[in-house]
């Protein structure tokens, strides 16, 4: 029995299940062009991110205020993930997909003129809402367009999207924000939608069973739609304010985590009755399912904790510029794009679960290798390394989770599942900032206050450090009680960035501890069935 079994159960197989759907056009040029848009989006994610002092700037507004501007876009982003195969059911994928283009690349240009930052933030909701649309619908297209000995170098483009916009979006807004003006962060999507747009009406077409499903389709569950926006709409806010709020202690951000926890639990229990459901929450009854899910979860944790935690420690400790932190992460970038194709043509050869297996592994071990290489006086070329170590494991777990996600599922479920695995994978990225600044800033606290207590008169090692920098400094001509103050002052800013190396350490071995717990979980997984493997994961 295949691993979704009982929770996927669907009608035969179409006729063009193992040729693909493409409607007489080449399958690689409908992927390139599915893929144009979707990297913009993703793009979007992150690039926003070092803009946003010039935005607070030029927009006469607090820094606090401008993180609006991020907070919006992820949480209208999050809301449509999991309705999106819904939607693209009820209307049809091909224009639900065009419809998100219109959308995303409209509201684009519309941010980048907004005058004000209120006007910014309502139409980086409505560019989220667009953007929210594209991946789930490129990655079931993908699904359709080629067979299963095929789909895991489909996959492999797609990743090539998701895993290097998040990498160079920093670098590629710093440049754009000092050479030019932030609002041509937004403006470069408009010339890539409208191509989008053109080639996507001539390329895509819905293969039949899309055109059968908007038949089938039932009304619309406003209850389901009501609780899922509203739920997943406080838990973004949650994850991406509450650190600078100090979480629980906020009573605002209580007041979200309760309204949160109330109605996602609500949805779960309402959309397991509903015959036309919003997001078909059974097919969590497949293990393999599931797993997959959590896997891609963690993999979403990790993936945008490190791409966090890098480059925060090369600019605080070792005083990088923003450009510089960026091409520290460059060649990890490289590193996937090498490795994808192979990943994308072995996938269809080797057990998907071995490929996750080794993934997982090469990641916990490049991050446990990373604990004790990374110190204040590490270099420009180790900083290099320690990425590219990092990056070897991700194609071998972006593709194949993606494949065996896909397991023993009926094309009619493509839109769904491609739906509720990219929402996983985003919550992952937001529940991985949210822990590694929030882990951060607690640990920082943590050992400085241990390093403090060992700073005394009657510590020797302390005394004689104090001592020999006050000397140097009496022989440049400080007087001896200046040069005792700032010998001090010298010698705290030094625990103040060991402090910041041990909290970025321990930050590091909790991800390392994550990846590595994942491995046990493939064994709780089942093989599919070569028949009834679309992404072939067999």
């Amino acid at each position: 029995m295949s691993a979704a079994g009982s929770a996927t159960a669907a009608p035969a197989r179409p006729a063009y299940f193992d040729t693909g759907w493409t409607n007489g056009h080449n399958p690689w040029a409908i992927a390139l062009v599915v893929t144009m848009a979707t990297f913009m989006e993703v793009l979007d994610t992150s690039i926003a991110n070092v803009s946003l002092p010039h935005i607070a700037g030029n927009l006469s507004v607090s820094q606090d205020q401008s993180t609006w501007v991020l907070t919006s876009y992820l949480v209208s982003n999050a809301v449509i993930l999991p309705i999106s195969g819904w939607i693209a059911s009820k209307v049809g994928r091909k224009r639900f997909y065009m419809a998100c283009v219109m959308i995303f690349t409209t509201s684009s240009f519309l941010c980048g003129v907004a005058p004000s930052l209120g006007l910014l933030i309502f139409f980086r909701v409505i560019q989220g809402l667009g953007g929210g649309g594209l991946g789930p619908s490129e990655q079931a297209i993908l699904a359709d367009t080629f067979p299963p000995a095929k789909r895991g170098m489909a996959f492999a483009v797609y990743g090539m999207a998701v895993v290097l916009a998040p990498a160079i979006g920093p670098t590629l807004g710093g440049f754009i924000t000092d050479h030019f003006s932030w609002r041509w962060i937004f403006f470069i999507n408009v010339p890539v939608g409208l191509v989008s747009l053109f080639l996507t009406n001539r390329l895509v077409t819905d293969p039949p069973h899309i055109r059968l499903a908007k038949e089938k389709t039932g009304g619309i569950d406003y209850i389901g739609l009501g609780l899922i926006a509203v739920g997943l709409g406080c838990l973004e806010i949650v994850l991406d304010k509450g650190q600078e709020d100090d979480w629980f202690a906020s009573p605002f951000i209580f007041a979200m985590s309760v309204v949160a926890g109330v109605t996602l639990l609500s949805f779960v229990l309402w959309e397991r009755k509903q015959k036309n459901p919003v997001v078909d929450v059974n097919m969590f009854k497949s293990r393999t399912f599931a797993i997959s899910n959590v896997m891609m979860l963690t993999l979403g944790i990790v993936l945008f904790g490190t791409t966090v935690l890098l480059p925060q420690y090369t600019q605080v400790i070792m005083g990088y510029t923003a450009q510089q932190a960026g091409m520290a992460l460059s060649p990890g970038g490289f590193m996937v794009i090498l490795l994808l194709p192979f990943v994308g043509f072995m996938v269809s050869r080797v057990d998907a679960r071995y490929m996750i297996g080794f993934g997982f592994v090469a990641m916990a071990a490049a991050l446990f290798y990373m604990t004790g290489h990374l110190y204040e006086g590490m270099d420009f070329q180790t900083a290099i390394k320690l990425r590219v170590l990092q990056s070897i494991g991700l194609p071998f777990l972006f593709i194949p989770i993606n494949t065996l996600v896909y397991a023993g599922v009926a094309p009619q479920k493509f839109n769904t599942v491609s739906g509720i695995v990219n929402l996983s994978r985003n919550m992952g990225g937001d529940i991985g900032i949210a822990f590694v600044t929030t882990l951060v800033a607690r640990r920082v606290q943590f050992h400085q206050n241990t390093l403090v207590g060992r700073t005394n008169p009657y510590n020797p090692g302390f005394m004689a450090k104090v001592s020999g920098i006050a000397r140097s400094l009496e022989r440049t001509g400080a007087s001896s009680l200046d040069a005792s103050h700032r010998a001090l002052s010298v010698v705290y800013r030094q625990l103040q960035q060991q402090a910041m190396t041990l909290a970025y350490l321990d930050a590091v071995r909790m991800l390392a501890i994550f990846t590595a717990l994942m491995v046990p979980l493939l064994f709780l997984t089942r093989k599919p069935r070569a028949a009834g493997a679309p992404a072939g994961g067999h």
